[in-house]
């Protein structure tokens, strides 16, 4: 598996930070989630474990989906664009995709002049990751 995988990263646009950007989509009813970053070891740990892994900027180490709120990402399949440098992560999401508690991080729509709240959190931030967040 491991040489297949190696394969695929070879096909990757990676930029100047070595980062890919990825799209997650839940598989089945194709509700776009979140968007977050890869590098090629995230990559590699999600082909290989099945598991969404991703790279957090903010933290600069991987994280997989779900590591501390428990609302983890399966991956269905992976795509790539025509251009081969975003990721598309078809993904069974367990749970909320957001750290806000809602399913999608795109809850919010421009609407009559003003970001409008859309949907609203399903769980509550502090149960999820024992703090306040938007």
């Amino acid at each position: 598996m491991s040489d297949a995988i190696d394969r695929a990263l070879s096909e990757i646009k990676f930029d100047a930070d070595g980062l890919v950007a990825a799209v997650a989509q839940q598989h089945d009813s194709g509700e776009v989630l979140m968007v977050a970053w890869m590098n090629r070891d995230a990559v590699r740990a999600t082909l290989s474990e099945g598991r969404v892994c991703y790279w957090s900027r903010s933290r600069q180490k991987l994280w997989r989906k779900g590591e501390t709120s428990g609302q983890t990402q399966l991956l269905k399949e992976l795509r790539l664009d025509c251009d081969g440098d975003t990721v598309l992560l078809l993904v069974d999401q367990k749970g909320v995709a957001c750290h806000t508690g809602r399913r999608s991080c795109f809850f919010r729509a421009w609407r009559d002049g003003a970001w409008a709240k859309i949907a609203p959190p399903l769980v509550a931030p502090e149960a999820l990751y024992g703090e306040r967040t938007a």
